[in-house]
């Protein structure tokens, strides 16, 4: 698990345990559970999934890690900074990393406030080292795949493609009553595909100082949210070329100031539909829509459903299955 980098020497220092039974174990924080929920579920010895739902810009460090810990993650929704040394990387939906996690080294921001995602969290010193132990025909060897992926460096990351969208889609769509084998069988899929992907790094990374230039950017706008700010603008207010500024903006926000500060907006009208029982044109006009269509199309571009909707539930906000 995962503790605040800013409150490592205080409190909290992970997420508590929220619920749990046999099946599955809810991890946030008991104050403001909507931050955070990570749903964990055993499915090797060793071997776990965790679904990950994130609704703020937390920077984090992991709690329990070390070096016979490998992560292996895919972005659904959202987007996750892997900071490692003086580099950052950046997972955008649909994409997957595996990593060998190094509690001094490694921390994890999520720039856009809103992520959905999934970790398979193995423990090399708890797991079987090969798993054909499951599967005859399944020979993966752990060991093996974190020789091959996290030699020359501790993370490597793949573009999204047909196949990752394969293995990892039915996950976030699991009937209840096939849930526990189901897992087993992608575990065993997703080890496998990876002894066949080809390690070819072709990544960008960004500088500290393109990220903190990004960040003060988009604190800027959020702080300034009446009207439209140019790239000229934060040219002249930043000091910064607007290639530098759209270059360091798209790689860690992964889309234009504009979009950016459009997203927040309908991210946040989402939390107050969920949390509120104030009327849509209200909310709309909050965030400068005094027309209901307008807003209902900039809410459905973003969410991927209109406010209406949902408000009714057809939307969970949650990339956990149903219980």
């Amino acid at each position: 698990m995962y503790h605040h980098e800013e409150e490592k020497h205080g409190c909290p220092a992970a997420p508590v345990v929220l619920n749990q039974d046999s099946e599955c174990a809810v991890y946030g924080y008991a104050d403001s559970p909507d931050t955070l929920l990570l749903t964990a579920y055993p499915v090797f010895p060793g071997i776990e999934l965790i679904y990950n739902d994130i609704h703020a810009d937390l920077q984090m460090r992991p709690h329990d890690a070390g070096p016979d810990l490998l992560e292996i993650n895919h972005c659904h929704e959202g987007r996750m900074e892997v900071q490692n040394g003086a580099e950052s990387f950046f997972l955008a939906p649909g994409d997957l990393s595996v990593s060998r996690l190094d509690i001094d080294e490694t921390i994890v921001r999520f720039p856009t406030g809103h992520y959905h995602g999934i970790t398979v969290r193995i423990d090399s010193k708890r797991s079987p080292d090969c798993l054909s132990c499951f599967m005859q025909d399944v020979n993966v060897r752990i060991s093996a795949l974190s020789e091959k992926f996290c030699t020359d460096a501790s993370w490597f990351a793949a573009r999204s493609s047909a196949s990752i969208e394969h293995v990892f889609s039915e996950l976030y769509r699991v009937p209840p009553e096939i849930r526990k084998g189901y897992f087993k069988v992608k575990i065993l899929e997703l080890l496998l595909f990876l002894s066949a992907l080809p390690v070819e790094q072709d990544w960008r990374s960004y500088s500290r100082a393109q990220v903190g230039l990004a960040k003060s950017i988009g604190d800027y706008l959020l702080e300034n949210t009446e009207g439209r700010t140019t790239i000229a603008e934060l040219s002249r207010r930043f000091g910064a070329s607007p290639s530098l500024i759209n270059t360091s903006f798209r790689g860690v926000y992964g889309m234009t100031p504009a979009a950016f500060l459009r997203s927040q907006k309908m991210h946040a009208a989402a939390r107050l539909l969920r949390g509120s029982e104030r009327t849509v044109i209200d909310i709309a006009n909050q965030f400068g829509y005094d027309n209901a269509s307008k807003f209902a199309k900039a809410f459905r571009d973003v969410i991927g459903v209109p406010p209406n909707s949902y408000r009714a539930g057809i939307d969970s906000d949650s990339c956990a299955p149903e219980p």
